[in-house]
């Protein structure tokens, strides 16, 4: 059962109860036409609603923007119903022409396709023939119609922009239709929300939801033990561990949905065939990048680097997808000796201990790319690859990965309960255009094999064989290695249960707080003081006890953005 909520704001000491959250992850854009990094969808989420979305219980399709959906025999049409009632931040009414405005803009603009384009590339046309029905016709049959993570925008406010590549979306109050409103930002200090309170679900139980930034994760965690912020997420299992019986502080271990990638660079091309950037040309050898991927041990990277808290990585949808999850029958061995006989057989042998040099990058202040940086640049020597270390900023490695100007390089995105995004972020038509705009490619994998297993899968509503499609289009993705799935990580999460009581998680079996296929862990906080009053959560929440903070702690996993002005997802 979805949770609802009764009861106002409860009456607090001076001021407003506010929710802070720090972040280490900078903002890519405001604007969800562009966003892609986790920060940035995280919150786009709190300002729009999708067309459908996840329940906090168990994740099955529940009710958005549309309240009801229904598709023709042949599965070529889908009609979907908004309700009357629902309304945007400033008043005006939600309708079906601002969500038939909404995909039809991406239909017709490449920018506005850039960060979530794969989900409309099967549509022919979209129309709202009323105020309350949308009619959603396909080129061919796609399972994926009820699981379109695109926020829907105002028409009544973005039919003027003219300039969509260059929109912020900082016009303050942002108008949305979620269950918060953009207030306030200042890249780097913060970002400021506030709830609201006519949100047609019933608004949240407190009153402003704050992002503040911070250098490093290990400065976050200290600000959560000193009671400064109350909700920190993606920390380092060192961290994790740090926090234990700490006054005041409860923690939260649940499997993640979201994996560690090292990028492998296959030679990036764009849509065209071009090649592009300056990725060393013996990674286009798959045999040197099979090479590279059997000289990584696994295992002990887990051990010494996520201290166990993380599962050893194969395919690209995380186990806690369980059904969609692939793994191989036999995993790659690690075996440096074979990756040695390899090289050598490839036509790459040592000279004066070395085969050739390859730069390895990644984000610096995030524990896991610094450690296993590391890790990775001993184990590549071993079998004669000399590996040079670039640790940068966030927006110096999204530019690298955006323009290919990478060898190897760390990065990591969150799948969603549907596996059409991940799946979709490593086709061909997700790279960029001639003119280096559009596409949201992850890896810049562009493989025919891959590429057919994935229209098929797109248009099979028989789950068994949808089932079988998704893990064969990961197991050539792991033959074919544009990129190492390293590890999925343990969400590991703290907050001040002395400031608030109450956290739903998605799951509600051994789910996060954060970083959910939607927003039920902000929208669900329950301040200490508002937990005697009437009204709650229906399913598992995690807490025990008004100013509170959490934290968006997101290294690599997050999104980068590809093919924008402007990374990693969800």
């Amino acid at each position: 059962m979805a949770f609802t909520f009764t009861g106002s704001v409860p009456a607090v000491a001076d001021g407003p109860v506010t929710l802070k959250v720090a972040i280490v992850q900078q903002i890519d854009s405001m604007n969800p036409f562009l966003a892609v990094f986790q920060s940035s969808t995280e919150i786009g989420r709190l300002m729009y609603d999708p067309l459908t979305t996840y329940a906090q219980d168990d994740q099955r399709v529940v009710e958005a923007v549309a309240a009801k959906w229904e598709p023709s025999p042949d599965k070529l049409t889908w009609t979907f119903t908004v309700p009357g009632g629902k309304k945007w931040s400033d008043g005006q009414p939600i309708t079906s022409r601002d969500v038939a405005f909404t995909y039809n803009l991406m239909l017709t603009n490449e920018t506005a396709r850039t960060a979530n384009g794969s989900y409309v590339a099967n549509f022919e046309s979209v129309t709202a023939p009323d105020e309350q029905t949308v009619v959603i016709k396909t080129k061919a049959p796609q399972v994926t119609m009820t699981a379109l993570d695109v926020p829907i925008v105002p028409e009544h406010k973005w039919s003027s922009v003219s300039d969509l590549k260059n929109y912020r979306n900082e016009d303050f109050p942002v108008v949305g239709s979620g269950p918060f409103i953009l207030t306030d930002h200042k890249p780097g200090e913060f970002i400021k929300l506030k709830a609201n309170k006519d949100y047609w679900r019933g608004a949240p139980k407190y009153d402003e939801l704050h992002f503040v930034y911070f250098k490093n994760s290990d400065a976050a965690v200290q600000a959560l033990a000193k009671g400064e912020i109350d909700l920190v997420n993606r920390m380092a299992p060192a961290q994790f561990d740090s926090l234990q019986g700490k006054e005041g502080v409860e923690r939260n271990k649940a499997r993640g949905r979201r994996f560690n990638e090292l990028l492998v660079n296959p030679g990036a091309q764009n849509k065209s065939g071009q090649f592009i950037g300056d990725g060393n040309p013996v990674l286009r050898d798959v045999r040197v990048r099979r090479a590279i991927a059997q000289s990584i041990d696994l295992e002990s990277l887990v051990k010494r680097v996520s201290l166990g808290y993380a599962e050893i990585g194969t395919g690209i949808v995380p186990p806690v997808f369980e059904k969609y999850h692939w793994e191989p029958a036999r995993r790659r061995a690690f075996d440096p000796a074979a990756a040695r006989a390899a090289l050598d057989a490839a036509g790459y042998p040592l000279r004066d201990g070395t085969r050739f040099s390859l730069r390895l990058m990644g984000r610096s202040g995030r524990a896991y790319d610094e450690q296993a940086s590391e890790y990775i640049k001993t184990s590549l020597a071993d079998v004669g690859i000399r590996a040079e270390v670039q640790l940068v900023s966030d927006d110096q490695l999204n530019q690298a990965t955006t323009a290919a100007t990478y060898d190897l390089a760390f990065s990591g995105w969150g799948a969603n309960v549907d596996p059409d995004f991940i799946l979709g972020l490593h086709t061909c038509a997700q790279r960029p255009g001639p003119d280096g705009t559009g596409g949201t490619t992850d890896s810049y994998f562009c493989d025919a094999e891959y590429d057919a297993l994935y229209a098929q899968q797109l248009s099979e509503f028989d789950e068994a064989r949808r089932i079988d499609l998704v893990k064969r289009m990961q197991e050539r993705f792991y033959d074919q290695v544009p990129s190492v799935v390293l590890s999925y990580e343990n969400a590991l999460e703290a907050y001040r249960g002395d400031r608030f009581s109450r956290f739903p998680v998605q799951p509600a079996n051994g789910g996060v707080i954060m970083a959910q296929n939607g927003v039920w862990g902000y929208y669900g906080a329950v301040p200490a003081l508002a937990a005697s009053s009437s009204g709650g959560v229906s399913g598992v929440v995690i807490g025990i006890a008004v100013v509170a903070v959490l934290v968006l702690v997101s290294g690599v996993l997050v999104a980068r953005r590809r093919r924008v002005t402007a990374e990693e997802r969800e």
